[in-house]
């Protein structure tokens, strides 16, 4: 039986943390690379202004960073989820932005995708950080 401060499934958590710390290596990277690219070279590179590439740089860096850190800190571990949430809302547009650039190279962004929406899902309601695993509707089943 679970308590308050352990998750309900150890391998689930263990595989979470993996999964963040190779997407929060990945999002620091890309987003590091825009960030570090002059602006109009952005634009020449893609179909969108340079100025929209910095700041999806930006997001992908503050989204690495809320991948991991809250986790680390136990500051506000809510956080991860939502982190989670909102670069899959990024990987949706790199995904089809990719679809029409450089078909060839989809696998890519809709891998990062599916591991970025099972972190959030995973860190929402399969292994929260916090430990307090949200009810699930087979839980009131089981009379937990």
């Amino acid at each position: 039986m679970s308590t308050a401060t352990e998750p309900r499934n150890p391998r689930v958590h263990v595989w979470l943390w993996i999964v963040q710390g190779l997407l929060a290596a990945v999002f620091l990277f890309t987003g590091g690379s825009k960030l570090a690219t002059p602006i109009h070279v952005l634009a020449e590179q893609s179909h969108l202004s340079g100025a929209f590439m910095k700041f999806i740089g930006v997001c992908e860096v503050l989204g690495a960073l809320g991948l991991v850190l809250p986790g680390v800190t136990h500051i506000r571990p809510g956080l991860t989820p939502l982190a989670a949430a909102l670069l899959v809302i990024i990987m949706i547009g790199a995904t089809v932005s990719t679809a029409i650039m450089l078909p060839s190279l989809l696998a890519l962004p809709v891998v990062v995708l599916l591991l970025t929406a099972f972190v959030a899902y995973g860190r929402w309601r399969l292994a929260p950080l916090d430990g307090t695993a949200r009810k699930l509707t087979s839980d009131h089943s089981l009379g937990a």
